[in-house]
C-alpha cells in the first residue's frame, strides 16, 4: 500500500492545485505499479506554516516560494 506525502509551504497551492497534486502522483504510482494499485495509493498534502521551512540554514515563505515560481532568487 504505497505512502506519498507531499510537504509544501501554506497558501502557496490552490485546493484545486492539491487535487491535481493527489490525482497525478496516484497515476504515476499507478504507471509503476499498476492499476491494481490505485485504489490503495494514499496520497497526503501536508502543509507546514510560512517561515517554518528552512533551505540552507534560511526560512522559506510564502512570499518567497511564490517569487521562486515567479523566476524570482530569493
Amino acid at each position: 500500500m504505497p505512502l506519498i506525502n507531499v510537504k509544501v509551504i501554506e497558501n502557496v497551492f490552490t485546493a484545486e492545485q492539491k487535487r491535481d497534486v493527489v490525482e497525478r502522483l496516484t497515476d504515476a504510482m499507478v504507471t509503476i505499479e499498476g492499476e491494481n494499485m490505485r485504489p490503495v495509493t494514499w496520497v497526503i498534502v501536508e502543509e507546514v506554516a510560512s517561515g517554518d521551512w528552512g533551505i540552507g540554514g534560511n526560512p522559506l515563505t510564502t512570499a518567497d516560494v511564490r517569487a521562486l515560481a515567479e523566476g524570482v532568487s530569493v
